[in-house]
């Protein structure tokens, strides 16, 4: 497994440049991560966030490097402060599965399984706070707000997940990528960034394999999508959405 860790007492690395939310390193602490707003600890008061800060580290990916990998003993949580990463699974036919993209404020966390169920990649150069399982569940018990927080979030998962399968078992594919960009928005609406615009550091084939559908089809679906006005695409990365009410109606069809 590729993982570099920087331990608190470690000379910090300034971390690259991104246009996303960025979690400084350790020398500004909690008081200064952009993402505080997005993650778990926004549960506990800056006082109180000294209480995370002693016991995190900073796991820091290259694009293309795993966090975990499935069927290895789950070691700890973490909380994304920077990049992007993809949650895979390998079915036994050999063909990829994408379970969920992860970005800035996502949680990587508890699970009643001993041993992690999916393969964690960055996507791009990232960097997460890391704690051991012992350190979570410790904090949890000395604030019940924090465990709290982590259960909320584990029911908009697994009602985000049960969006997602209904939408493979039943939405067209122009109607599964309007409410893949229209999610996308919402995460950057609640970054506090412009959600006229969706950034996708994912490829076509990630998308597809979050889809369920070919890379070709997905293609297709963005074309169809920029002729009828509905999008505007410079370049793969950058998504415009010019018609936000025909997106969110092809999107309302997961309802």
């Amino acid at each position: 497994m590729s993982l570099r860790i920087l331990r608190q007492n470690d000379t910090p690395v300034t971390p690259a440049p991104s246009d996303g939310a960025v979690c400084q390193a350790n020398s500004r602490g909690c008081g200064g991560c952009l993402v505080r707003h997005l993650a778990i600890c926004a549960a506990l008061p800056v006082s109180k966030a000294h209480a995370m800060e002693s016991l995190a580290d900073d796991a820091r990916l290259k694009a293309g490097e795993a966090l975990v990998r499935e069927g290895e003993p789950r070691r700890g949580v973490f909380t994304v402060t920077k990049g992007a990463l993809r949650r895979i699974r390998l079915l036994p036919d050999g063909r990829r599965l994408v379970a969920g993209f992860l970005m800035p404020g996502d949680f990587i966390g508890f699970s009643g399984t001993s041993h992690y169920k999916h393969t964690i990649e960055a996507i791009t150069d990232s960097t997460l706070c890391e704690f051991s399982m012992a350190d979570m569940r410790s904090l949890c018990h000395d604030h019940p707000e924090l465990e709290r927080e982590l259960l909320e979030r584990a029911c908009v998962e697994l009602d985000a997940t049960r969006g997602n399968l209904m939408a493979l078992a039943r939405l067209n594919p122009m109607e599964r990528l309007a409410g893949f960009l229209v999610d996308m928005a919402q995460r950057r609406r609640r970054q506090g960034q412009d959600d006229s615009e969706v950034i996708l550091p994912m490829t076509r084939t990630d998308i597809a394999d979050y889809l369920g559908l070919t890379v070709e089809t997905v293609s297709r679906s963005f074309t169809r999508l920029r002729q009828e006005g509905s999008i505007a695409t410079d370049d793969p990365h950058h998504v415009r959405l010019l018609n936000r009410t025909r997106l969110d109606a092809l999107a309302e069809a997961r309802a």
